[in-house]
């Protein structure tokens, strides 16, 4: 071979060079004295001829027609052959060389038939799945992989005979572990595909598999060129492959970098404009593109818009013989439209209802996924979908709703803002007979917090003119127990409640006909015992529907509904148990009706009557007595508003307050006891009742009251000394001999109670046993009794605790007023014995510097 290349080099001109140009046998001359050196022995001459023939051809460039002939003829072969040079060095002078041959030769498409063979030699290896590309420097792949580029772009369409084999580089180039030559590869593959239009087809399947290895690569600026690869050789390609890029270009819409959903928004775009067979994908691709007009950022959800308005007045400029009607008679935004000004154009809402069929199971299916970002986009495209399909949602309208079920149960939050966007559609769209024949039958089935909130949703969605004739259904409906003590969630309670304040900020004045069953709805979210800390919400929501109903405040609604409320509870009441709902419902409602309670005495008394009978559920009485004990402390604001209560009082003390204060054993029956006798004391000491009232329950209740000062509840005792000291103390009226001596001993025993304030209490009583017995002219015959109280009340004077002490001072002294000397000897009697005389000292005292009896 060198001895081939020396003998081209000296021979004389012959006949190919005397047919040349002058100026090309000029240059012949000049490269052939060059070229012996490419086939030195040692890198060093190689690479010094290379560096000659770089200055030869980067001097002033000659006619490209007289390049053409020793270009091809001598350089070419050389250069190529130069590519498998073992030296690195040599090897990137060739690759330059040749560059910069094609750009200075005429006709550079006249090399691509060994060019084209050469670089696929250099870049593609026999197996490129397993071995790695005969060129082992990154950098000079990328020349390569430029070169090629350079080919494409100076070859054109000249490069078809010669598609196998850059297709096969660019297979394996694509993959390459260099981010720059993958780049560049993918840039490469884009002008192919350009240049060989009508021949492209036929290869361009066989470069998808190795782009969408690549899209996910961790450069963005691959990601990109990928993608934009992708468009173009789709483009030019077969509209096979579409299927098989759409998932690839759906994961890069959750891509972190901006560019690269830019990038799939245009290439979609594109697709959607410029696709030959883009009516085949427009189900497959309208919701890539739709997806990007809710980007993060606002330029990409700009130019998606901008886009979609494109593609929906293409395809309305195609389809203009079908549209001629609705062109024609163009019907305005619907009265309701949640932004006519920025209603999409006819040409897509077109577009989205007549794919809308088939784009729906992949949304639905995606909403549920276990990915976060798919469910919010997925949730996100069915928003935008539902606004472009308007009336048409109804066809789909039990698929949609099951959806939304699921959906709004998602802990996402930017998944259910979505949703109820979704929902909200849905009622401005559709009439409330259709979406309520269908959403009451799923919530019947299975009452659901998410149910609730689709339901809230689509009526807060829903005109006020078409939900007029259904907003009593809807109140019943949502007053019904199956729903309204569906569940005792917390969420589920929010969403009740949103659903009221749906229909009253939409209904508004029309709700005035409803407010029995909201007032039931509110109530029972009171009662939800899973839904504490809803007071504020549900009190708000109180305030808008008193606001609508007759522009008062809620205890406006309670004395307006109070007695409807009743009877409805009133009629399950011997069904009730310590769980029933609609006790919770009963307690709640007497906790905060306040002053209304007062005019409904008629409907509360049975009731509270009936479930504090003795037979009936021991946890339930105890549940109401602590709420009637709580009204009845403030009775003059609740159930005294109307000053009616002293009507009801023979029926509290004799059928409520009597059989609850039997004694019973067992602790139930102790702690029943205790509520009964709390209740008393709240009734007793409310000042709603006379004087002659307070006598009256004394006769009847005395003796039960004296039983509870034995009871183990310290509250019990305490309670019962100052039942017992408020009816001594009640003027008027004088107590049978024989019971009025039973209540001392009682008292005295409480003395020796362990709890201070029950002895301090007891005290107290004592001291108005003694008053009420001055008063009432029995002293005479009481002496005796009077002593061994005395006696008693002197022991305790010497208690170790000081209140005590202090407290039995003041009830003798006060009692000393009925027989002063009897006292004075008995204390006398006892000075000696206490540990500390300060006190029997002090009575003594008292006793001497009182005037002499008259």
């Amino acid at each position: 071979m060198a001895a081939l290349v020396a003998a081209e080099a000296v021979a004389p001109p012959g006949r190919a060079e005397a047919a040349e140009p002058a100026e090309a046998a000029e240059l012949s001359r000049a490269l052939s004295r060059l070229l012996p050196g490419l086939e030195a022995d040692s890198k060093l001459g190689r690479r010094r001829a290379l560096e000659a023939l770089q200055r030869a051809l980067e001097a002033p460039a000659a006619d490209p027609a007289a390049f053409q002939g020793p270009w091809a003829r001598l350089l070419l072969p050389r250069l190529l052959r130069c590519l498998a040079d073992p030296a690195e060095g040599c090897r990137a002078l060739a690759a330059h060389l040749l560059g910069l041959g094609l750009r200075r030769a005429a006709r550079p498409r006249d090399a691509l038939p060994r060019l084209l063979p050469a670089l696929a030699a250099r870049l593609a290896g026999p197996e490129p799945a397993r071995r790695p590309p005969p060129e082992a420097c990154e950098e000079l792949r990328l020349a390569l992989v430029q070169l090629l580029r350079l080919a494409v772009d100076l070859g054109g369409a000249a490069l078809a005979p010669h598609l196998d084999d850059a297709v096969r580089a660019l297979r394996c180039t694509l993959l390459d572990p260099f981010a720059a030559v993958r780049r560049e590869s993918c840039e490469c593959a884009s002008a192919l595909a350009r240049a060989t239009p009508d021949h492209f087809h036929l290869q361009s399947e066989s470069l998808i598999n190795p782009l969408m290895q690549s899209i996910s690569h961790q450069h963005w600026k691959v990601r990109v060129a990928v993608i934009e690869a992708s468009g173009t050789v789709i483009q030019f390609g077969s509209g096979k492959s579409v299927d098989d890029l759409l998932p690839h270009f759906a994961q890069r819409l959750f891509d972190g970098v901006p560019q690269v959903r830019q990038a799939v928004t245009r290439v979609v775009g594109g697709w959607l404009l410029e696709l030959r067979d883009r009516y085949s994908f427009f189900h497959k691709l309208i919701p890539l593109l739709l997806s990007s007009c809710d980007d993060e950022m606002p330029h990409i959800a700009l130019e998606a818009a901008g886009l979609w308005e494109k593609v929906g007045l293409q395809w309305q400029k195609e389809n203009e013989e079908d549209l001629k009607d609705k062109l024609d008679f163009t019907s305005p935004p619907p009265a309701h439209h949640p932004s006519p000004e920025t209603r999409p154009g006819l040409g897509c809402r077109e577009l989205v209802f007549r794919n809308l069929s088939k784009i729906l199971p992949a949304i639905c299916h995606d909403i549920t996924d276990w990915v976060v970002g798919t469910r919010v986009k997925s949730a996100q495209l069915l928003a935008t979908l539902l606004l472009h399909a308007e009336d048409h949602i109804t066809q789909h309208l039990e698929v949609l709703l099951r959806t939304l079920l699921l959906a709004c149960a998602d802990e996402e939050s930017a998944v259910v803002s979505s949703c109820t966007r979704s929902a909200e559609l849905i009622g401005t769209f559709v009439s409330p007979e259709v979406f309520l024949k269908l959403i009451w039958p799923m919530l019947r089935k299975s009452p659901s917090a998410s149910g609730l909130l689709v339901l809230a949703s689509i009526i807060r969605g829903c005109p006020r003119e078409t939900l007029r004739p259904h907003l009593k259904a809807v109140a019943t409906e949502l007053a019904g127990a199956h729903i309204c003590q569906g569940s005792e969630n917390r969420r589920y309670g929010e969403n009740l409640l949103l659903c009221v304040r749906a229909l009253v900020s939409v209904g508004r004045e029309d709700c005035r006909g409803c407010g029995p069953q909201l007032m039931r709805v509110l109530v029972a979210v009171m009662a939800l015992a899973g839904a504490t800390g809803l007071g504020d919400e549900v009190q708000e929501a109180m305030d808008a529907l008193a606001e609508v109903e007759s522009g008062g405040g809620s205890q406006d609604l309670y004395r307006a509904h109070l007695g409807a409320l009743l009877e409805w509870l009133a009629e399950s009441q011997r069904d009730w148990t310590v769980h029933s709902p609609e006790l919770l419902q009963f307690i709640v409602l007497v906790a905060h009706a306040g002053p209304a309670l007062g005019e409904a005495l008629p409907l509360l008394v049975p009731v509270l009557r009936s479930c504090l009978q003795p037979d009936r559920d021991p946890q339930l009485r105890l549940k109401v007595f602590s709420a009637l004990s709580r009204v009845l402390l403030t009775a003059r604001e609740t159930v005294d508003s109307q000053g009616q209560f002293h009507c009801y009082l023979d029926t509290v003390i004799k059928d409520i307050l009597v059989p609850n204060l039997q004694w019973h054993a067992g602790r139930t029956a102790a702690a029943i006891r205790t509520a009964a006798v709390s209740c008393l004391w709240a009734l007793s000491s409310s000042e709603v009742l006379s004087a002659t009232q307070v006598q009256a329950a004394r006769e009847t209740l005395m003796p039960q009251v004296l039983t509870t000062l034995e009871e183990d509840s310290q509250t019990a005792r305490l309670v019962s000394c100052r039942i017992i000291r408020l009816f001594l103390k009640t003027p008027g009226g004088a107590m049978d001999p024989d019971k009025f001596i039973r209540i001392y001993p009682e008292l005295l025993r409480r003395l020796d109670d362990v709890s201070r304030e029950v002895r301090l209490a007891a005290a107290s009583a004592l001291a108005a046993w003694l008053e009420s017995l001055r008063d009432d002219g029995r002293k005479p015959c009481c002496q005796s009794d009077v002593q061994h109280l005395y006696r008693e009340l002197l022991v305790h004077l010497d208690d170790p605790d000081s209140a005590v002490q202090d407290a039995v001072l003041e009830v003798l002294t006060a009692g000393s007023a009925l027989f002063p000397d009897l006292l004075a000897r008995e204390t006398e009697a006892v000075v000696h014995q206490h540990r500390s005389p300060t006190r029997c000292e002090q009575l003594l005292q008292h006793l001497q510097a009182r005037p002499p009896a008259q």
